[in-house]
């Protein structure tokens, strides 16, 4: 995933034994924000988001009482990531969450 990400210019590195080691969370570091990678082989687990994706650009996960949860295709994320400079990002999602 990190190549992947460098790849498409985006900045990351992994995360010290993918989280497991004391002092780190997570998988991968991107500027201040850590992400969890999740693979399956087959895709199990993921089927039901990706219907309820389908064409569209964003699905939101909604639970009572809580803050949704953004689903998005690559290339979306690869956009997203591609439209701010890394600073003004950061700063948004910062100001923002």
């Amino acid at each position: 995933m990190v190549n992947k990400l460098k790849e498409s210019g985006v900045e990351a590195k992994r995360v010290p034994l993918s989280g497991a080691a004391e002092g780190f969370k997570g998988d991968i570091q991107i500027g201040q924000f850590i992400a969890e990678v999740k693979a399956r082989k087959d895709g199990a687990g993921f089927k039901v988001l990706e219907a309820w994706l389908g064409d569209n650009d964003f699905l939101f996960l909604k639970k009572n009482n809580m803050d949704p949860m953004v689903v998005l295709t690559w290339p979306m994320f690869i956009a997203l990531m591609q439209s701010w400079s890394k600073e003004e990002l950061f700063q948004t999602l910062l100001d923002n969450g």
